[in-house]
């Protein structure tokens, strides 16, 4: 246990608990957005089940790292199969590729449904079933997301004790941040348009990703800082002017 009060092992604590919140800034927004959906009184409890189940996701990982590295070695080739592409797929690229498409198909949806969509009651065993089903949609998309990350932080660091409680330590900065997110966005519904839109550029990237095509995490951020900062400044210029309605369910 001592290994962890170590300079080096501070060190890494400090840089792979920023690194994780730096990577869950998607899954906040995922998180927030799914949860908003649900009535008010529920809207913490999904958003704080779904993080931790985040976290107990992430460390049960920690332990199987054999399985995790050997999910990056090819399960097959298309040129194998018959197709005339020399473009091979591991365990890591198909989880990745459903994993974009879930979040592609949740992202158009949902977008759809706020600017489209039919507004309707929510009540009793209904509420329930909305619940369950909020947190299946964080569950599927938080294994893809944990995958990303805990590889991440394997090139990052070879002590399990340390991945652990930088996984613990953001889970619960992300816990304290993620009401507040989801306020914010609801408040905003230009803000949760482009939120929505963050989601879709990052389900693309997932996809691409599983295609071997790939994009430096780098540019992603700075552009989803970049369109944040724009829209901060047009929410200031038109404080006083009515938001845009969006559709949603009656809470």
């Amino acid at each position: 246990m001592e290994q962890i009060f170590t300079t080096a092992a501070l060190t890494s604590i400090l840089t792979l608990t920023l690194l994780e919140i730096v990577l869950g800034v998607d899954n906040i927004i995922f998180v927030s957005i799914i949860s908003s959906k649900l009535p008010h009184a529920e809207q913490k409890k999904a958003r704080s089940i779904g993080l931790m189940m985040a976290m107990a996701i992430r460390i049960a990982l920690l332990f199987v790292l054999g399985w995790i590295l050997g999910l990056q070695t090819d399960l097959f080739n298309l040129k194998d199969l018959g197709l005339p592409f020399d473009l091979g797929f591991s365990g890591k690229d198909i989880i990745l590729l459903i994993g974009g498409l879930f979040l592609l198909y949740k992202s158009t949806s949902e977008i759809h449904q706020k600017l489209e969509g039919h507004e309707e009651n929510v009540s009793g065993k209904k509420t329930a079933s909305k619940l369950s089903k909020a947190i299946f949609d964080i569950a599927i998309i938080n294994i893809v997301f944990s995958i990303d990350s805990i590889i991440t932080a394997i090139g990052m660091t070879d002590n399990i004790i340390v991945m652990a409680v930088s996984v613990v330590l953001s889970t619960f900065a992300m816990l304290a941040f993620a009401g507040k997110v989801g306020e914010f966005v609801e408040r905003h519904p230009t803000v949760k348009m482009l939120a929505l839109s963050f989601l879709v550029m990052i389900g693309t990237l997932l996809v691409a990703e599983a295609f071997k095509v790939h994009v430096p995490k780098g540019y992603v951020y700075f552009s989803m800082a970049f369109s944040f900062l724009v829209e901060t400044l047009n929410i200031k210029m038109r404080k006083n002017a009515k938001p845009v309605d969006l559709h949603d369910e009656i809470k």
